[in-house]
């Protein structure tokens, strides 16, 4: 049998931290692990494997109560193309340097099991306290950033920074007519591992404006980028059938498909 995980405090970030990072994982991979023809590499990779197995098995069976964590699971596996409770053989079979490129692809990866870690139980949050519980204050924080105003100042300026880095965002601003299906996931992506959500960035306007209004990640990027004022995204739909419906004289039934096709975008 292989030794279970020796050392229980070192934490799933530590021991991702081990391989991502360059140097160390050069030390680990010439240093020889614990049987013949393994390096401590492997050693470390097998005691991440272990720990998320153990964390995405328990939330793959609480998710089945919990709408909430059952969402942040779908999200994972959305952005990492594996099912959350195969992750670990996944990883397993990528090896150390495949899962070190793995993880610096998916760079929101740690902060979702972070979150999906303090959901599943009591275990990672245990009872310090028994008295009373209190409402003192009720606010919502984003991440470093405690006011929505210096959170979006912070959003802006990541987006100015990657303008030129990433492709995909560059067609966002300049080209949105362009943008794939792919570079939009490309997109979110980049901007969940920075905490820069749809649904806090949707807070962080309403808590600065007092107003709601349901833009797209697009709109949120167009507007840190260009100045550009948010619409609800079915208020874009809304102007772009109407500018279809006055370019030609739609039969009856063509216009209730358009109208179909307009309900749907919107759902």
């Amino acid at each position: 049998m292989k030794p279970l995980v020796k050392d229980p405090l070192i934490t799933i970030e530590q021991l991702a931290g081990e391989l991502t990072d360059p140097q160390q994982l050069q030390k680990a991979l010439d240093s020889p692990g614990e049987i013949e023809g393994e390096s401590q590499a492997d050693v470390v990779l097998s005691q991440l494997s272990q720990k998320l197995m153990r964390v995405l098995r328990k939330a793959e069976h609480k998710a089945a109560i919990d709408p909430k964590l059952n969402d942040t699971l779908v999200k994972l596996h959305e952005s990492c193309e594996v099912e959350p409770k195969s992750l670990h053989r996944n990883l397993r079979q990528l090896g150390p340097q495949g899962t070190a490129q793995f993880l610096r692809q998916h760079v929101g990866l740690l902060r979702q099991v972070s979150e999906i870690k303090a959901a599943v139980s009591t275990d990672y949050r245990p009872i310090i306290s028994e008295h009373d519980d209190a409402l003192a204050e009720r606010a919502q924080s984003y991440g470093k950033h405690q006011r929505p105003e210096d959170y979006l100042d912070s959003f802006k300026h990541f987006v100015d920074q990657q303008l030129n880095q990433s492709a995909a965002l560059a067609v966002v601003v300049k080209r949105p007519r362009d943008l794939t299906r792919a570079q939009l996931k490309e997109v979110k992506m980049l901007l969940d591992g920075e905490g820069y959500s749809e649904a806090n960035l949707q807070s962080a306007v309403r808590q600065q404006s007092n107003q709601d209004k349901a833009a797209s990640i697009i709109g949120h990027i167009r507007r840190a980028a260009l100045g550009e004022a948010l619409q609800p995204f079915e208020q874009r739909v809304a102007q772009a059938m109407d500018r279809i419906y006055t370019r030609h004289n739609w039969q009856p039934n063509q216009r209730k498909w358009l109208e179909r096709l307009a309900e749907q975008l919107v759902f």
